[in-house]
């Protein structure tokens, strides 16, 4: 009789949890960025991300999403410099990374949700462009970077339908960027506003 009882509850909770949780769905996003690189003469510069993602719920409250994105970041250099007989203005750092975020989402709402998770970042190029006594030059400078970066974000997002959401997130970088930084660290910050769509 109770392994009778026991099973029928167990039936009773595996259909609940199967009745109250949808399975994963996949989608689109896309935004902008603004970033910046911490430890460093620097302010903030406008990029943009996209990619896709697989949101698969673990209960009513809770799901987990996992996100594949490009993501244009870095930072412009604050101010102007003199070298001997050169004037350089404009001087700015170009990224583009490939990032893994993995959010865990807590839902306060059926439409408003709350995020936190770790973000995985391999970085595919990196440029840095200047003028020089008002000429515009650009040169790749990945080499100067570490390949892989590793950050925490916190974000918020509100569905306005079950398809169409809107996502604000902060990515702090933990990582240091530079691979000869000479005592200074320079972390990726990096805020990000953008659409969604799952279908």
């Amino acid at each position: 009789m109770k392994k009778q009882l026991l099973s029928l509850f167990i039936v009773i909770g595996i259909m609940a949890f199967a009745q109250s949780t949808d399975g994963p769905r996949f989608g689109i996003k896309a935004g902008g960025n603004l970033s910046s690189i911490s430890g460093s003469d620097s302010k903030s510069k406008i990029g943009f991300y996209a990619g896709a993602f697989v949101n698969v719920p673990i209960s009513d409250a809770f799901s987990i999403q996992p996100e594949v994105l490009y993501s244009q970041q870095g930072a412009k250099v604050k101010g102007d410099y003199e070298m001997a007989t050169y004037t350089i203005k404009n001087m700015q750092q170009n990224f583009g990374y490939m990032n893994v975020p993995i959010m865990l989402q807590y839902n306060a709402t059926p439409e408003f949700y709350l995020e936190a998770g770790p973000e995985f970042g391999f970085l595919i190029n990196a440029q840095a462009k200047g003028d020089i006594n008002g000429q515009t030059y650009k040169g790749n400078n990945k080499d100067s970077f570490r390949t892989f970066n590793f950050g925490m974000g916190l974000g918020i997002g509100y569905k306005f339908s079950p398809n169409i959401g809107i996502n604000a997130r902060y990515i702090a970088g933990l990582t240091d960027t530079v691979k000869f930084g000479l005592g200074e660290t320079s972390k990726n910050t990096n805020f990000q506003l953008g659409m969604n769509y799952s279908f």
